[in-house]
């Protein structure tokens, strides 16, 4: 059997258990002749588990023959430090402005969540540690060791 011919591949940032046939959905899959309301079902009941309507990556796959797979992949690492930091946006002035702060531990946390996706099995965990903390820069979110953390939040005694 011949493998079937590629027509188009669509990327889309879905909030989980969010799709409908409105955009930006529904026009980039009727544009390729998808049915809309498979896909929506689909990807609804398979984030249905998905906390808090974290947007999750697809990737739609579109055949000639107007069939299509899609893969899904765990929400953009902005979404779990602005989570863990308890922050709504990023630094208008990253550098300058400190929105928040995230330790060491919460960083290693997001990237054992970031290494189950098949794209990254072979990257070891101290460098998506590393590729979180640049991302944490860009976004004005100070990365503390643990011990820091810890004492800002507890009284000194003297």
């Amino acid at each position: 059997m011949a493998a079937k011919e590629v027509a188009v591949r669509i990327r889309l940032l879905i909030p989980a258990g969010q799709a409908k046939p409105s955009p930006p959905v529904g026009p980039a899959l009727g544009q390729a002749g998808l049915n809309i309301m498979a896909f929506c079902k689909d990807f609804n009941a398979k984030t249905a588990k998905v906390p808090d309507q974290a947007p999750i990556p697809v990737e739609v796959t579109a055949f000639k023959d107007k069939s299509f797979t899609w893969e899904m992949r765990n929400p953009p690492v902005s979404y779990y430090v602005k989570k863990m930091a308890g922050i709504s946006k990023g630094s208008s002035k990253p550098g300058q402005i400190i929105q928040g702060n995230i330790t060491l531990e919460q960083i290693k946390e997001i990237a054992a969540i970031k290494k189950q996706e098949p794209r990254m099995k072979h990257i070891s965990l101290d460098s998506i540690s590393k590729s979180i903390m640049g991302s944490c820069r860009s976004m004005g979110v100070q990365v503390v060791s643990d011990e820091v953390q810890d004492k800002n939040q507890s009284p000194q005694t003297e």
